[in-house]
């Protein structure tokens, strides 16, 4: 038996007789009847508590001390509903005790589009964010987890080679978390999402974690959440993670600035190494790896390893006391992967002794802010009553040739700070 249940005028998902919930939406999780909360998109004042849950609180000590630490974390998130505080709670403490079924969860609430949930994701990442600040603390600062992103042209055998090291690593007692980025169609605006396809041993080890997402037309390959979905991994144990991007020319820029090192994957027969100087990419590179080094491909791979080599030697160096090295391996019979495995490990070190690595995250966190506000300010600017109303005809205009694109840009800005100064 099903009826729909409406709170404070919102339409409520579907209940089965009992009060269990048929579906939690794109948080995924069904709900225990007479015991969960229910988890909807009603604003912080329309929640409500199921009544086997009303009876079981922790106390106006309890509830006190919590809503204090909540506040010294975030200050914005003293407006969460008991409904709401009790299912970050619920994630927090599943994340930091290595649930998986909560890193899940907690990744497709990083990756909602609807607002209240974004209100939501800052406020777990802001109670994960502090408590790894804190474990740093009692390290002097080094980073416990190792950022590592990949990148490369499509048929590099990216896919392939994270699995041989993945399974490698985990043989060791590592835990590994990878977030592949596939790109988007710019036509239907869907996404294959097949990694898991190509990693099956990962796949199935429960020592990794691998997650698909699409890039839904984000620049770079890069999704806007994926530096989220890399706080969310750490917090939930995975000492080791990987970021998959497909080379598009932008993802190598993109995917380097959230990550401790970045591999580019360079596939034999990719053309000599003035293709990859004049696309600026070996500059980011922190290693150039040379994949399917074995059978009737294995003198290609020498060849392009040595003009690889040679390039590097023009190349300005991103670190003061580390020289990128380039790396040829074979992911379908192991041989060189360990031994990458090596040199990644060198790099951190080095890294880590001379504060480059600390470093280099505290510059990420800058320009993850500073990319949200872009893309913030981006879509107040098009949901802008003035902008929408104008918009349409000066599109028209420029399509049809009669208005410069700048001059139409300029107009909507114009419009659009004028409306604004007259609101203030």
């Amino acid at each position: 038996m099903l009826e729909l249940r409406v709170v404070a005028g919102t339409l409520r998902r579907p209940l089965l007789h009992g009060g269990q919930r048929l579906s939690s939406g794109p948080i995924g999780r069904h709900l225990n009847p007479g015991r969960d909360i229910h988890w909807g998109l009603e604003g912080p004042n329309r929640a409500s508590v199921s009544a086997g849950h009303r009876g079981r609180g922790r106390g106006e000590e309890g509830r006190g001390a919590r809503a204090a630490h909540r506040r010294a974390v975030d200050p914005a998130g003293a407006d969460l509903s008991p409904r709401e505080e009790h299912r970050l709670s619920y994630l927090y403490d599943g994340l930091v005790s290595g649930q998986r079924a909560c890193l899940a969860e907690a990744i497709t609430l990083t990756e909602s589009t609807l607002p209240r949930h974004r209100q939501l994701a800052g406020q777990l990442l802001g109670r994960l964010l502090h408590r790894q600040r804190e474990r740093e603390a009692s390290t002097e600062g080094r980073p416990e987890t190792f950022r590592i992103g990949l990148s490369g042209p499509p048929g590099a055998g990216k896919s392939t080679f994270i699995e041989a090291l993945g399974t490698m690593l985990t043989a060791r007692g590592d835990k590994l978390a990878v977030l592949a980025v596939d790109p988007s169609s710019s036509t239907s605006g869907g996404s294959l999402l097949g990694d898991k396809t190509r990693m099956p041993l990962l796949s199935r080890d429960m020592r990794a974690y691998v997650r698909p997402s699409p890039s839904s037309g984000t620049l770079g390959g890069v999704t806007r959440t994926t530096n989220e979905a890399i706080v969310v991994c750490e917090a939930a144990g995975y000492s080791t993670v990987l970021v998959e991007t497909v080379g598009v020319g932008q993802s190598e820029f993109a995917v380097a600035d959230m990550v401790d090192m970045f591999l580019l994957l360079i596939p034999p027969g990719a053309g000599d190494e003035l293709q990859g100087i004049k696309r600026g990419i070996v500059e980011v590179a922190d290693a150039v790896v040379v994949t399917k080094g074995d059978g009737d491909l294995l003198p290609q791979a020498r060849h392009i390893q040595a003009e690889y080599t040679s390039a590097l030697k023009f190349m300005r160096q991103r670190l003061p006391k580390w020289k990128p090295r380039v790396m040829r391996v074979s992911a379908q019979t192991g041989q060189g992967v360990p031994e990458l495995w090596d040199v990644a490990l060198e790099f951190r070190e080095i890294g880590l002794s001379s504060g480059s690595l600390q470093a280099r995250r505290c510059a990420q966190r800058t320009s993850w802010m500073r990319s949200l506000i872009r893309n913030g300010v981006l879509e107040l600017f098009l949901a802008h009553p003035v902008v929408r109303a104008r918009a349409t005809q000066l599109e028209t205009r420029v399509a049809e040739g009669l208005l410069a694109p700048g001059a139409a840009a300029d107009a909507l800005l114009a419009a659009f700070t004028e409306d604004v100064a007259k609101e203030r």
